[in-house]
This record gives C-alpha cells, structure tokens and sequence, in this order.
C-alpha cells in the first residue's frame, strides 16, 4: 500500500488527504492547527498536530519512510520553505510541493523540490486548453514538462485500433487509459450505462464514438496533437 504524507490541510492539502484515503492509501495528515487535525480524524490514516518545522518530530513520526510527501503550506512562504529543507535533509525523495508565487516556486526549485504544484495558474491553463478545443475535457501540466490531456476520441479514430493510430510512433504521445461507458444490468433488471476505464489498452483494442482517450506525453507534442484533431475532428 502506498503511503502519503500531506503537510498543510487547507482546502487543498484536505482535498488530496482524503481522495488519497478514499482510493485505499495510507495517508499521514501533518498540520499545527488542532481545529484542521480535529476536522479530518477518521478520514485519513493518522491526523497528527504538529509544527512542520519541528525536525525531531518529523523523523519520530517517520516522515522519511513515505513514499511521497504533499508539501501543502502555499500561504507561509518561510514555513515552506524551512519544512522542505528538513525533509531534504532527513532524505525524503518524493516531495511535491504546493505554491502561491513565482518567488515561492523559484526559492523551492533551487532547493531541489522538482514537483512544483501551483494550482491556480494550472486551473488557468486547463480552462484556457478546453476553451480553445472542444475535445479536451481535461489537460494538465506536469514539472517534467510532459502534459496529461484527456481526449474525446475524434470522428475519424473511431473504429480503429490503438495500433493503427499509431500515437507513440508518429506523434510521440502515449495512451494510458480509455475511458467508455457500458450498458450493465442491476438486480432488478434495470439497464443502467457505467462509466468504466480501460487502464490497461493493447493494441488490439479499439476506440469508439464517445470514448476518451487519457493521453501523455511532451507538452509540445500534446499541443500538435490536439490542434490536429481539432482541424480533422
């Protein structure tokens, strides 16, 4: 099991926290406001009031043992700052880290925080991509400088095959997932359509009207991609 440790629990720490918890993490809950600590109790692993900056605590609560820290203090650059150079130095590789400012980013990045979370500015990309193209429902910016998009299947992909579409090889983006809906029956017989995702496509499997395709790959790349299909449709 994936364990998580999140640092910070305002409306975004909390949110991670608990999705985390929800989809069968281990989640440690870090804040020095008991209010916070006592508001998400019982919804994550362990919920622990504590100052971030407290190197002794941190390492008895074995912070270092996760597999990844959420560094969510964005609003209190010097405790973010301060919290990023102990978990550094107590050897924490994984760190993802939550900022408000470009100055706050730029202080992280030469820390060596490498996952630089900025919500707003990511939200106002997202906003803009799906503004522009009908077909992305989702596009996210990763620090690697890859984006995550997902893609309404384009009326001229229908019907074929992963592998006649050949993405990896002609347009340098991969396909992780298709997500589709299919018709179930409940108990009492009643026809219901699910959502269900294919996180595991070959490339045998073919895409249909309706589909979308989840899709990674070099921002550069994900761009061409979608200006092309929007142009073809």
């Amino acid at each position: 099991m994936a364990k998580f440790a999140i640092i910070g629990l305002g409306k975004f720490g909390m949110n991670v926290a608990t999705t985390l918890y929800e989809n069968g993490a281990e989640v440690i809950a870090i804040d020095n406001n008991q209010i916070l600590i006592d508001e998400i109790s019982g919804r994550v692993s362990v919920a622990i009031k504590m100052n971030s900056t407290d190197e002794k605590a941190l390492k008895e609560n074995r912070i270092q043992d996760v597999d990844c820290v959420i560094l969510a203090i964005g609003n209190n650059i010097e405790v973010s700052v301060l919290t990023a150079v102990i978990l550094k130095k107590l050897g924490v590789r994984n760190i993802y880290a939550k900022v408000d400012s470009k100055v706050h980013q730029r202080i992280l990045e030469l820390l060596g925080i490498q996952h630089i979370i900025f919500p707003e500015e990511q939200i106002a990309i997202q906003l803009a991509n799906s503004l522009l193209s009908s077909s992305v429902l989702e596009y996210i910016d990763l620090s690697s400088g890859h984006s995550i998009v997902e893609l309404k299947v384009p009326e001229s992909w229908v019907n074929k095959t992963l592998q006649q579409l050949s993405l990896p090889t002609e347009k340098g983006v991969n396909i992780i997932a298709i997500k589709y809906s299919a018709m179930n029956i409940t108990e009492d017989g009643e026809n219901i359509i699910e959502k269900q995702i294919n996180d595991m496509p070959g490339a045998n499997d073919i895409v249909h009207e309706g589909d979308v395709l989840v899709l990674i790959g070099p921002k550069p790349k994900i761009n061409d991609l979608i200006n092309e299909t929007e142009k073809k449709g």
